[in-house]
């Protein structure tokens, strides 16, 4: 599971931009502009306002009792205002505004436009960029968000489980608007494939089932705080049992009812979003949003193809290393066997995951000017969470809560220790934690700035992270190293795939085979992440290209900067105007280089 994932349609119209630090030098420039300022504020308020589940992952007071409301009216309502707002941001005149503003205009615009542009594909549907077509799949869905932000809210008090109660609440409306959308979907042609479907009733089970307790949703009442009075706990507990038994879990039963016996049979039988009403366009639409370049599918697909073959090499080269003796094929499976590259008991991995978090910890100042200040934790999964993929869950944004590390203990036959060291500088330092937790830390600076991204800057800062651990002394363990390289050749064989599929006709099964031939899994985890590539088009493009471009903005800095390359302030130059656009990237790092020329020793 990729819960960063479930609330991108949250975060798409917060993308933005962040304030220079350590790595730059601003020059004397004109002052903060007040009106751009208010506006910037009136969006980002606006945006929880009309969702505000977003509100309650960062931690923002007033939104824990409520759920986004997915009617047709209030998309249509979002969706004007995008183009009210792009309007209204137009008019402010970049050649009249300081860098920061600058910068904090065009990235807004940028993402402004793109939802403009995925709502042009929409026109008389009751679907919008912010809320979207796919409201159901194996990759996203009230079966992820809920969990995800219920793991989010702070249950503090009987005040919080009051509000806890009033969403828990209003979720069967929410759902039956999600069934409303999802026929609209049927009726237009807006079909996910069915291949990539089957696996959805049955995540619904566990929400829809007589067992209360056993529900995610239940989790609050199991173990509420001290401040809770012993005789509120009581009270509260019964009414959430009562609304989980008499309405949420009903509502979930009819959403299951649905899928199965209308959804799932009128799903679409081609795979590639090319074949989706509005054709290869859309597909095309995908990967400039996903990416924030302006590469087409062959490209991609021949990058992709280039860095499968790179990588492979480098593996034929770690297997060497080992004194394996056998074909590519049998040391994967070598490594899926030995008992030696697995834990007996869930603590003893999660206390191996700290142990390499504490060497990631020592390292950080090697590597960067200035760190922030925001620790993060590293927790076990939950249960229920089943066999999914380890992640990382950011903090608040006034600082209230930390960053957390989730290490997947569950069915650990299926959890091999070679893949742990670069996991962990993936998802938490210096991956998404430091990325994440510098740019909300950025101060002076309007808030939506802070809180928004770009994925293929987040996850291409991340696994540009991964291959800091060979400066921070990671993969001398050849399996280790081996492991890093497993996961880089998941995000290249990403680039053949996704554009395989969408583009390029290719099947399921083809590109599970390709998956798999490659050594980026086994076969469960190749179908599992295939589903993933159809059911989010372009989304898995973000990772490699992300990653790319920044070795790239490296190597160009240490060769223009030569003897005054400092890595240091180049990678806080990359991170201190926070998440942006990658063109937006490269003209920052552009600046950066020319100013750092310029500078005394």
């Amino acid at each position: 599971m990729d819960p960063a994932a479930a609330l991108k349609a949250v975060r798409n119209i917060l993308a933005t931009g962040a304030m220079a630090g350590a790595g730059l030098v601003l020059a004397a420039d004109a002052p903060p502009d007040k009106a751009l300022a208010d506006f910037f504020e009136r969006e980002f308020t606006n945006a929880i306002e009309e969702q505000p589940e977003f509100g309650t992952y960062l931690g923002l007071e007033g939104y824990d009792a409520r759920v986004t409301d997915l009617s047709p009216a209030a998309i249509a309502r979002r969706n004007a205002r995008v183009d009210r707002a792009t309007r209204e941001l137009k008019r402010f005149d970049p050649a009249r505004l300081n860098r920061q503003d600058r910068i904090s205009r065009e990235v807004m615009l940028e993402s402004l436009e793109r939802s403009a542009r995925e709502n042009a594909f929409y026109r008389g549907l009751p679907f919008g960029a912010t809320d979207g077509w796919m409201r159901i799949s194996s990759q996203g869905g009230p079966q992820f968000t809920l969990p995800f932000i219920v793991r989010a809210t702070r249950f503090r008090g009987v005040a919080d489980y009051e509000n806890y109660l009033k969403r828990l609440a209003a979720l069967p409306r929410q759902l039956a608007q999600e069934t409303g959308l999802m026929r609209a979907g049927m009726q237009s042609g807006w079909m996910p494939p069915g291949e990539a479907m089957q696996r959805v009733p049955a995540m619904l089970e566990v929400f829809s089932g007589s067992d209360v307790t056993a529900s995610p949703l239940w989790r609050p009442f199991a173990d509420p705080p001290s401040a809770v009075p012993a005789a509120e706990r009581e009270r509260l507990s019964k009414a959430g049992r009562k609304v989980l038994a008499e309405a949420v879990h009903p509502a979930f039963a009819a959403l299951k009812r649905f899928l199965e016996a209308e959804y799932l049979p009128a799903c679409r039988k081609e795979l590639g979003a090319s074949t989706l009403p509005a054709g290869p366009a859309y597909y095309a639409h995908m990967m400039r949003s996903q990416t924030t370049t302006t590469l087409g599918a062959d490209e991609v697909h021949r990058t992709g193809l280039a860095e499968v073959a790179r990588i492979r090499a480098e593996m034929d080269r770690v297997i060497a290393s080992t004194g394996f003796k056998g074909t590519f094929a049998e040391f994967n499976v070598f490594l899926q066997k030995d008992a030696r590259f697995f834990f007996a008991k869930p603590e003893e991995r999660l206390r191996a995951y700290r142990d390499i978090a504490k060497r990631a910890d020592a390292e950080l100042p090697k590597l960067f000017a200035e760190l922030p200040r925001m620790p993060y934790g590293i927790r076990a999964m939950e249960e229920f969470e089943g066999d999914n993929s380890d992640y990382y869950s950011g903090p608040a944004l006034d600082g209230s809560r930390a960053g957390f590390f989730s290490a997947n203990v569950n069915k650990l036959e299926n959890r091999p220790a070679w893949e742990m060291e670069s996991t962990l500088l993936h998802e938490a330092v210096p991956g998404h934690h430091l990325q994440i937790a510098r740019a909300m830390e950025l101060q002076g600076l309007p808030r939506f700035r802070r809180a928004g991204g770009f994925t293929a800057y987040a996850e291409g800062w991340a696994l540009y992270a991964e291959s800091l651990g060979f400066e921070m002394g990671f993969y001398k363990d050849p399996y280790q190293h081996f492991g890093r390289l497993v996961n880089e050749m998941l995000r290249a064989v990403r680039l053949v795939i996704d554009t395989g599929i969408h583009a390029k006709g290719w099947t399921r099964d083809q590109a599970i085979r390709y998956f798999i031939d490659n050594g980026a899994g086994n076969a469960d985890y190749a179908a599992a992440e295939v589903d993933r590539y159809i059911v989010l088009p372009g989304q898995a493009l973000a990772y490699k290209i992300g990653e790319l471009r920044i070795h790239a903005l490296r190597r160009k800095a240490q060769e223009a900067l030569a003897a005054k390359f400092d890595v240091r302030r180049f990678h806080n130059a990359v991170l201190d105007d926070g998440s942006l656009p990658l063109t937006v990237l490269e003209a920052r790092i552009d600046e950066w280089i020319n100013l750092e020329k310029g500078r005394k020793p």
